[in-house]
């Protein structure tokens, strides 16, 4: 049975705008929510080979290192194109800015040497892992995904990183055009669209509900 998360939690990021998104979606459910830079926790490094275990990297570090329960996120884009790149280095393909207009045009220089510029050739999706840990050492893990495809040039200047050129599965508008609430805003006012919306979800099932 998973275990039910209550109380203050920790957010294990530094990014800005993961962090905006994880503190809409628990500011509803009763949790005081901090952040890793709020209390100066050092940023582990993101060792692991897939989502799931850099997100339990993140989450476990800052638990140990706040004695606190922690939350992370890891996520990226996946091409199919590209071999499921940049995958979980999706956030390295900015280099040190972070400047995700030029990763944006990497991927699209990518699929333009492999010819791909019809919809159906630029299949990409998202993934969300999320990670409890506990001081203890007890940890919960789920992982959502929303498919979609990339366009060019990007649209929208909403949401953050690749946001822009995504456009989800039966939608018009990209992520980068959509509001906060469209986005990821949870049932019943929002869709719970995102990738990190749809892993929230199955975290609210089983550790807030």
């Amino acid at each position: 049975m998973a275990r039910k998360l209550t109380g203050t939690v920790v957010i294990a990021t530094h990014n800005k705008g993961k962090l905006r998104e994880m503190q809409e979606l628990l500011a509803p459910r009763g949790l005081t929510a901090v952040s890793a830079g709020e209390l100066n926790l050092p940023e582990p490094e993101e060792t692991g080979a897939t989502f799931a275990e850099n997100a339990r990297i993140k989450a476990e570090s800052a638990a140990k290192s706040a004695n606190l329960p922690a939350i992370a996120d890891d996520s990226g884009i996946c091409v199919e194109a590209l071999d499921g790149a940049p995958g979980i280095y999706s956030a390295r393909w900015g280099g040190p800015e972070k400047d995700f207009g030029a990763a944006m045009q990497k991927v699209e220089a990518g699929l333009r040497e492999r010819d791909a510029f019809e919809p159906d050739q630029r299949h990409a999706w998202f993934i969300s892992a999320l990670c409890i840990a506990w001081p203890d050492g007890h940890v919960e893990e789920f992982e959502g995904r929303v498919d979609g495809a990339l366009v060019w040039p990007p649209r929208g200047t909403a949401g953050f990183g690749y946001d822009p050129m995504f456009l989800p599965d039966g939608h018009e508008r990209t992520f980068g055009e959509m509001t906060s609430e469209e986005k990821h805003g949870l049932p019943p006012r929002g869709l719970g669209l995102s990738h990190r919306a749809r892993a929230f979800i199955m975290l609210e099932q089983a550790c807030l509900a």
